[in-house]
């Protein structure tokens, strides 16, 4: 997404995790960390106080968040099957609601666990607030609040580089608030070769989920793209033995459409069941969308 700009340092916690940090940003905005969640927070309004309280709204929900999440894990790592996991918490409930829809396939909770942080923040800081626009960021996976009549630019920014490759434009009479993108250079694994792939949905939570998928379904097979088992570079992977991509080299260009035309595909059945709005896919410098 589009980059942050320059911000006021944060203190270094006493260990790996620590407690939540919470810094307001040189231009204003709130930033909110706890171990591996990362929140740049934005707001408007008419009234400044409101602004205030939204912010301090968020900063006490994001109290126990991570808390809570990591007593849930084990369930939150299993592949979904027609029996649902009992989870609890609201943000563990985000997630199984993302990724219900998809679990014909391999996915976990965990494919929607930032979107879903970033929604569970967002309707906390909105409630009861009189807000013209707002917005949770969790590394580039975005819950939006919209009041009626306003708008949402965001600028869509390749995992690989920080260059700029489009904008999105979110309007308060369409449905979708979320945005996302996955792809196998981003923090999480990818069983598929997108440079990335970003996502519109209802909420950041679906979006996430969404991205992830269309991510993994831009693949083909190729000797220049190096995969190994996710649990050999992360021990706690939720997608166990499954290979995910570590490096593409250059693929002949009919391979870049073969595999960007798979990603479509699955996007494209996404949105045809309205659980996406649109996606964005790039692959090696070249983009595909949905119509």
């Amino acid at each position: 997404m589009s980059s942050t700009p320059p911000t006021a340092p944060l203190p270094s916690p006493p260990s790996p995790w620590g407690g939540p940090l919470q810094a307001r940003l040189l231009d204003g905005r709130l930033h909110l960390q706890h171990g591996p969640i990362d929140l740049v927070i934005a707001a408007d309004a008419s009234d400044a106080t409101e602004i205030d309280a939204a912010c301090q709204q968020a900063t006490a929900r994001f109290q126990d968040v991570l808390a809570v999440l990591v007593t849930e894990l084990r369930l939150l790592r299993q592949p979904l099957t027609d029996c649902p996991p009992d989870v609890q918490g609201p943000v563990a409930l985000r997630m199984l609601a993302a990724c219900w829809p998809h679990r014909a396939v391999y996915i976990t909770p965990m494919a929607a666990v930032a979107g879903a942080v970033a929604d569970e923040i967002l309707g906390a800081m909105v409630a009861g607030r009189a807000l013209c626009r707002a917005s949770v960021n969790n590394g580039g996976d975005i819950a939006i609040y919209l009041e009626e009549g306003e708008t949402y630019r965001l600028g869509i920014a390749g995992i690989e580089d920080a260059a700029l490759h489009g904008h999105a434009l979110l309007r308060a009479d369409q449905p979708w608030r979320g945005i996302a993108t996955s792809g196998w250079r981003g923090r999480s694994q990818s069983l598929g070769i997108a440079d990335a792939v970003t996502v519109v949905a209802r909420d950041a939570a679906a979006a996430d989920a969404a991205a992830t998928l269309v991510a993994n379904a831009v693949n083909v097979e190729h000797e220049a793209i190096e995969r190994r088992p996710a649990r050999e570079l992360r021990d706690d992977s939720d997608l166990g033995d499954l290979p995910v991509t570590v490096n593409v080299g250059l693929l002949p260009p009919t391979f870049v459409d073969t595999a960007l035309a798979s990603g479509l595909r699955a996007a494209e059945q996404m949105v045809a069941a309205g659980l996406i709005g649109a996606a964005v896919l790039r692959l090696q410098g070249r983009v595909v969308a949905t119509a």
